[in-house]
């Protein structure tokens, strides 16, 4: 299948074709035209670019989008992956995930460094991998939340409660 999107790839359209080839179509053929190409006129999927059939929807970035059309969005590492891909794509936000400003400087400087986007796509293709097992191993890490957090003791008033456990 043909797979188009906008020239210059940047993070959602280095990791759309990641997840496209590695859990939607191996086979897919990447095309790349112009910012300004309306997607009804181009002969295949569109993705990341205006009038696409996969693009950004309210919050969620394209990536985002991709895993739950294709029934991915079970797979907590996609999910945690997805975030991580949001933040570095969009304007930061308050909850922008700290592996976020390193994943957006990555793909700027794979831009300044192969602007032909589909050298890009093989070079960042092993960059994905990479952020798919770290977030595997971040999910499978994480401790399961329970209900409502228990409120913490400031160290000054532990100290405190400590001494007078010691003088009963």
């Amino acid at each position: 299948m043909r797979w188009i999107t906008r020239r210059n790839a940047h993070v959602d359209r280095t990791s759309c074709p990641w997840l496209i080839r590695r859990y939607i179509d191996p086979a897919a053929e990447f095309v790349f035209v112009s910012g300004d190409a309306d997607a009804a006129t181009l002969d295949g999927r569109t993705f990341d670019m205006r009038g696409a059939e996969y693009a950004h929807e309210g919050e969620r970035c394209t990536f985002q989008v991709m895993l739950e059309r294709h029934g991915l969005h079970r797979d907590a590492a996609l999910i945690e992956m997805g975030r991580i891909i949001r933040d570095a794509d969009v304007p930061p936000s308050r909850t922008r995930r700290p592996e976020a400003a390193g994943l957006d400087a990555l793909i700027r400087g794979f831009q300044l460094a192969a602007p032909d986007d589909h050298e890009k796509l093989r070079l960042t293709a092993p960059l994905y991998d990479a952020l798919y097992a770290y977030c595997q191993r971040k999910v499978a890490t994480q401790p399961p939340r329970q209900g409502t957090p228990r409120p913490r003791l400031r160290y000054s008033r532990r100290v405190a409660s400590h001494l007078e456990d010691e003088q009963t």
